[in-house]
């Protein structure tokens, strides 16, 4: 790899443990994505000659991974770019491809995974009960079996609480924890992800709101000759995207519905555009009205924040001339692009992809509307 960049791979059932040189000298590319709205993934790839070790090695440890009864396979990669050492990324082995060497040319081995939540998703938990339990003390009780992963909960508690009676009624889990967390995340417009920590081999399961505030990273800029640090930069305005959802709260007198319209105004999520799109569509939500009004302005949160980001923008860039790793569900500025564009974005997915000598970024953003709201965009 370049010598701006230092790579540590380690794998191991559950604490990894550094790889041999020869493995860190056969690694040929790495792939690893990390999005907002979906798990994140990642893919190596080892050049290997056929009586390689290596063959044998990743054979077994797949072998051995596929079992409910034996720990996972993980994988951790942390990249030093700079003198700060950064987790790329940390997860679970779930596939290894062989493919044989032909003509005198080396074969491959790629080893694909994907984050910490594919462990949450292996055994059923359906009817585990939370008595008297709000949200986020289930999800810091569920996070709790996974502590030797590294995984912190780090769960908000929701903004409209709905803690059931118990003699009236008791939550009880459906499915896998993943999917039961994801469950409560849409049930509250919240999200669940689980992403690296600061420090190497710890990991952050965040139960909470987006987040859309806090400091940007600095600038993308296109072209600004000398102090361009991006590849490309492509912007689309869907002026159709605006929807306004209407839940229904049923009135327990006469049990009439109730409609209540429900506007995207979250101080988590604020404007980043002055201009945003208008609104082009109302939703019903008419299954709202069997629910509770908590459980329905929740809901309709939820549904709000999804149908904002009408300016979407797409690029890549070279990480050694950018000065850093571009970070998803993190905000961005944007110099360069024009006056309906400049401003700043919420990163949505970032796809990181190294290979010697090059460390490169495909990046996916997006803003509620066009023309910043910031008169000056930090660099």
């Amino acid at each position: 790899m370049s010598s701006a960049i230092h790579l540590s791979l380690m794998i191991g059932p559950v604490i990894p443990v550094p790889v041999p040189a020869m493995m860190i000298n056969a690694l040929d590319s790495v792939t690893a994505t990390s999005a907002a709205d979906t798990a994140s993934g990642f893919q190596l790839r080892f050049k290997v000659s056929n009586k390689s070790e290596l063959n044998t090695i990743f054979l077994i440890a797949a072998g051995q991974n596929t079992s409910v009864g034996t720990p996972p396979l993980r994988a951790v990669l942390i990249v030093t770019l700079g003198g700060r050492p950064q987790p790329l990324f940390d997860g679970v082995v779930t596939n290894v491809e062989v493919q044989a060497g032909q003509n005198g040319q080396p074969g491959s081995i790629t080893v694909t995974g994907e984050d910490l939540t594919k462990v949450m998703d292996m055994i059923d938990f359906s009817g585990l009960p939370f008595p008297a339990m709000p949200v986020e003390a289930r999800v810091a009780l569920i996070c709790a079996k996974y502590a030797a992963f590294g995984i912190i909960p780090l769960p908000i508690p929701a903004l409209f609480p709905d803690v059931s009676i118990p003699i009236e009624r008791i939550p009880a889990q459906q499915g896998t924890d993943l999917s039961y967390l994801r469950q409560l995340a849409e049930e509250v417009g919240y999200v669940f992800y689980i992403e690296p920590g600061e420090a190497p081999m710890t990991n952050i399961a965040y139960f909470g709101p987006e987040i859309k505030v806090g400091q940007p990273q600095p600038a993308l800029n296109i072209d600004m000759d000398a102090h361009t640090n991006v590849e490309s930069l492509d912007f689309n305005f869907d002026p159709t995207k605006g929807v306004l959802p209407v839940v229904f709260v049923q009135n327990q007198l006469t049990r009439v519905p109730i409609p209540i319209p429900i506007p995207d105004l979250n101080p988590l999520q604020p404007p980043l555009g002055a201009l945003p799109a208008p609104i082009a569509n109302i939703k019903m939500m008419k299954d709202t009205a069997k629910m509770n009004p908590m459980q329905a302005i929740s809901r309709g949160l939820n549904e709000a924040k999804k149908s904002q980001d009408a300016v979407t923008g797409r690029g890549s860039l070279d990480v050694l001339r950018y000065g850093r790793i571009l970070k998803p569900r993190k905000l961005v500025g944007v110099r360069g692009a024009g006056v309906a564009y400049d401003g700043l974005y919420y990163v949505n997915s970032v796809t990181s992809t190294l290979k010697r000598g090059e460390f490169k970024q495909r990046f996916n953003m997006t803003r509620n509307g066009l023309i910043s709201i910031t008169p000056k965009v930090p660099a």
